[in-house]
């Protein structure tokens, strides 16, 4: 019997990691010269769905029909908590208990944490996301792979990931000689495995290739909530603070202090934009230990204030 797809489609989602989702499936059946899988996409309402380009997608029916096997995929994009409503969340947790397999792409994935369906399981969503993804669901094992497959969950980051788990599936469903015809349709030259991570190397996303430069931004990343001095920094390194401090005014033309403040100023404003955080904890959270310091830093890189910024997002919600 072909393996049937439900599509789940929420406000604002991403077409591309759905075009990437769906399109594998397209190809299979041609590739094999058979009906292996069919599909159909469904909202909450039943009516079409804008996504977050502006497009708006027909869907064949609401979330109350539904072939009793299929695997559902909720596509996710912009503001994800929000468009995920209490009835999407029971209708989630119902599919579930019947046995279906379940996954999300993009930011899907926050919409199967929120009904608990990932509590103690491996999962990924979206890079920019990620932050605030652990910080609301501290019982998942949060990963920065592309995709993760565990058991009947299925989660991956958004874009092209979602072509990669889906030629995985296939591969793991049939055969990897399918697979491959698939990609090579697509003109898509290396499938990512659940072992590749989402983002470009440290030297790829700077454009510049320092070992210890990269080394010493790589520790920032991972020291948001509680920065690092500039004098650690160099010690771990092994060079003076002032060579760091060439170093950075080098290839990144600015210090080490100003380029380590905009990384945890990025961290509070994803924070703010993603979460219902309160300001204070977002400060906290993103390495400053004074609220009055944070605006003031987030002022003058954002011109505006951390409270505008929060309620410049609930008033787009809003509209």
């Amino acid at each position: 019997m072909p393996r049937h797809f439900a599509f789940l489609l929420l406000d604002r989602f991403t077409l591309i990691a759905f075009s990437a989702a769906i399109e594998p499936l397209r190809l299979a059946n041609r590739v094999a010269g058979k009906t292996l899988y069919t599909w159909q996409l469904i909202s909450e309402s039943g009516h079409p769905v804008t996504c977050s380009n502006g497009t708006q997608v027909s869907v064949h029916s609401g979330m109350e029909d539904l072939h009793k096997e299929a695997t559902v995929i909720v596509c996710g994009g912009v503001d994800a908590n929000r468009a995920t409503t209490p009835a999407i969340l029971a209708w989630l947790r119902k599919r579930a208990r019947y046995g279906n397999v379940i996954g999300g792409i993009c930011t899907g994935g926050w919409a199967l944490a929120k009904a608990g369906l990932l509590d103690n399981r491996r999962a990924t969503i979206h890079w920019e996301n990620h932050t605030s993804f652990a910080e609301d669901f501290p019982d998942i094992d949060l990963t920065k792979s592309v995709f993760v497959i565990d058991g009947t969950r299925v989660t991956s980051a958004g874009g092209m990931a979602a072509l990669d788990m889906m030629l995985t599936i296939i591969a793991n469903a049939h055969d990897s000689a399918i697979a491959n015809s698939v990609a090579d349709q697509l003109i898509y030259s290396s499938i990512r495995t659940n072992r590749d991570t989402q983002r470009l190397s440290i030297p790829a996303r700077i454009g510049v290739r320092h070992p210890k430069l990269a080394r010493v931004i790589e520790i920032m990343e991972s020291h948001i909530e509680d920065p690092i001095s500039p004098a650690e920094l160099a010690q771990d390194v092994d060079m003076s603070t002032r060579q760091l401090e060439r170093l950075f005014r080098r290839y990144l033309n600015r210090s080490p202090k100003r380029y380590y403040t905009e990384l945890r100023l990025e961290r509070a404003r994803n924070l703010l934009m993603q979460t219902d955080m309160s300001v204070i904890n977002v400060a906290l959270a993103s390495g400053f230990t004074s609220p009055s310091h944070f605006s003031k830093c987030y002022r003058a890189h954002y011109n505006t204030t951390p409270y505008r910024e929060r309620g410049a997002r609930s008033s787009d919600d809003r509209e």
